[in-house]
Formats: structure tokens, C-alpha cells, sequence
């Protein structure tokens, strides 16, 4: 019987315009969704402010989320590995958001 073949993952190469090779900054992060999409909204918060800019808006289908979810998750994995655990505090900020997706 002939063996399956596993398909092959093309290599995908990244191009980086000037106008974002320098990235953005952010310290906290909301997420809404729907049916059809995940928002990715990335904030930083400044010493002494009451209040979150968004730097960046990513909006993604929910394969991708997962997906980007799944290669955090890896990432992280092998980050732990070499520089041990990272630490999170218990206490999360809740940020209010002024809109609602549907």
C-alpha cells in the first residue's frame, strides 16, 4: 500500500515596510469578537493616566486567532525554557470600552 504524503508547508518569507519596521509599542491589550472576527486592539498606558491610546488594530478571522493563539502559546513555551517562567500578577486592569461589536 502506498504511504500518505503529509502535505508540505510552503516558507512564507515577511516583508517589513519602513513605515512599520520600527513596530509599536504596547502594554495592554483588549480583545472583542463576533461571529466572524477577533479585534485585537494593542493600548499603552502612561504612568499617572486613567486611560489606554490604541497604538495598532488587528482584526483577524477566528481560524487565525487560534492559530496565533496556538504560536503564542509555543513561543512562550520555548522562551520559559531558556529565561525560566515569566510572572503575571493575579490583579489585571479592566479596561472599559466605549464600543460594542456585533
Amino acid at each position: 500500500m502506498a504511504k500518505k504524503e503529509e502535505p508540505v508547508a510552503a516558507e512564507l518569507m515577511l516583508e517589513i515596510s519602513q513605515l512599520i519596521e520600527g513596530g509599536v509599542y504596547s502594554n495592554v491589550a483588549n480583545i472583542i469578537h463576533n461571529k466572524n472576527e477577533f479585534i485585537f486592539d494593542f493600548a499603552i498606558v502612561l504612568p499617572g493616566k486613567n486611560a489606554a491610546r490604541v497604538q495598532s488594530r488587528i482584526i483577524t478571522s477566528p481560524v487565525h486567532a487560534k492559530q496565533l493563539m496556538l504560536a503564542l502559546q509555543n513561543n512562550i513555551s520555548k522562551y520559559e525554557q531558556s529565561f525560566g517562567e515569566i510572572k503575571v500578577d493575579a490583579i489585571q486592569p479592566v479596561l472599559k470600552t466605549a464600543e460594542t461589536v456585533h
